[in-house]
């Protein structure tokens, strides 16, 4: 086993890591504040090649592996959890389906863009009555002559509002068995019909792009369908298990960022005549918090490592996702502990911190739904 990263993968931290610094950071928390999605940032960064990392250069990528898109998702979301949670959803769920599912026409016209970071993308699942039960889809997809008639509604869509286009996934039938086929379909979201709100008042990732969107009679060629019409179910699940790497990814880069300000706080905060991080309570928690944020990283890597090497990683993808996520909070909880009543001031950061961590509970497939996906793959 080699645990070194590769002098290109060193290369893609080093560079992310000081546009994150100088970028990203200075402005994470009046985004935060004012709600407000950092448009300017992602221009910069499509100019960095960095919205095509993990995609072949014919594509208009940079030809990069997962775990070095793993780390660059890592780097910026340590900088801010909202603009985090808009680059991974614009290469996980925006980007990656056309490239994984799409016709060489499909890649050329929507894919190219994206990689290049001309355009975003976003990917509409979640909808009113269908979130973990994504099977529960009631969204309609009609195939009249030439062109899907789509009626339906989408709700907590990442990066819609700066889409050109969403993938949709809709009921275009019955299976024999009586199930629901499910299909996808890239929609423009300049289309007749499309309505797109985002507005909602989000405890955290506040950066981050939210959307509510609304199909009424939207027609798309059926050139538009992407991948199988029969397996949009099985796609978006393929979807969603490269999505759980970069949450988890996302999650150790939220952790780091409040365990890092926890432990500068430690050495600097004096009680009793000495510095807290003197006190072996303090030690305890600050060694707690490095352990857990390492072990989760070595899992990410892993899931992002075994994708990249064509082996199954549906279960560790899982696990990564899981476990990150829920130790992102439990860092991020003892964080703003050890800064105590600064802790819960907006100027020390670590409450938005907390704030932007619990989504990663949530998003994505839920703890809940994680722990059902490992226990059937581990054969429950």
């Amino acid at each position: 086993m080699n645990f070194e990263l590769t002098k290109e993968q060193l290369m893609i931290q080093e560079m992310v890591r000081d546009f994150a610094e100088k970028e990203i950071k200075p402005y994470a928390r009046e985004h935060d504040e004012n709600s407000t999605f950092p448009i300017e940032t992602f221009k910069k960064m499509g100019e960095l090649g960095l919205l095509g990392i993990p995609f072949p250069e014919e594509y208009g990528g940079s030809g990069g592996d997962t775990i070095s898109y793993a780390i660059a998702v890592e780097e910026i979301g340590k900088a801010c959890g909202g603009t985090g949670l808009s680059y991974a959803a614009a290469i996980s769920l925006g980007a990656s389906p056309i490239y994984y599912f799409g016709t060489e026409e499909q890649k050329q016209k929507w894919l190219v863009p994206m990689a290049k970071g001309e355009t975003l993308g976003s990917f509409g699942l979640t909808e009113p009555n269908a979130g973990s039960d994504a099977g529960g889809t009631q969204t309609k997809a009609e195939l009249v002559g030439d062109e899907y008639i789509i009626n339906g509604e989408k709700q907590w869509i990442t990066n819609a509002g700066y889409a050109r286009q969403v993938i949709v996934t809709a009921v275009t039938g019955k299976r024999e068995d009586g199930k629901k086929i499910i299909t996808s379909l890239i929609v423009p979201t300049d289309a007749p019909g499309v309505k797109i709100r985002c507005d909602y008042d989000k405890m955290g990732v506040r950066a981050s792009n939210t959307c509510e969107i609304v199909l009424e009679n939207v027609r798309v060629p059926k050139e538009n369908v992407l991948g199988d019409p029969k397996r949009g179910f099985s796609q978006f699940l393929q979807t969603l298990d490269g999505g759980r790497i970069s949450i988890a990814a996302l999650s150790v880069g939220i952790a780091q960022a409040a365990y890092e300000k926890a432990l500068k706080y430690a050495k600097e905060r004096y009680q009793f005549g000495q510095p807290i991080s003197k006190f072996q309570a303090i030690q305890f928690k600050l060694a707690d918090m490095a352990m857990e944020i390492e072990l989760a990283r070595n899992m990410v890597y892993k899931a992002a490592w075994l994708k990249d090497n064509n082996k199954p990683f549906g279960k560790e993808a899982a696990m990564a996702k899981l476990f990150a996520s829920e130790m992102g909070f439990r860092v991020c909880n003892q964080a703003i502990q050890i800064h105590g009543g600064y802790g819960y001031m907006k100027e020390y950061d670590v409450e938005r911190h907390l704030r932007d961590i619990k989504l990663m509970e949530i998003g994505e497939g839920t703890s809940e739904v994680q722990r059902l996906v490992i226990s059937r793959l581990i054969g429950c």
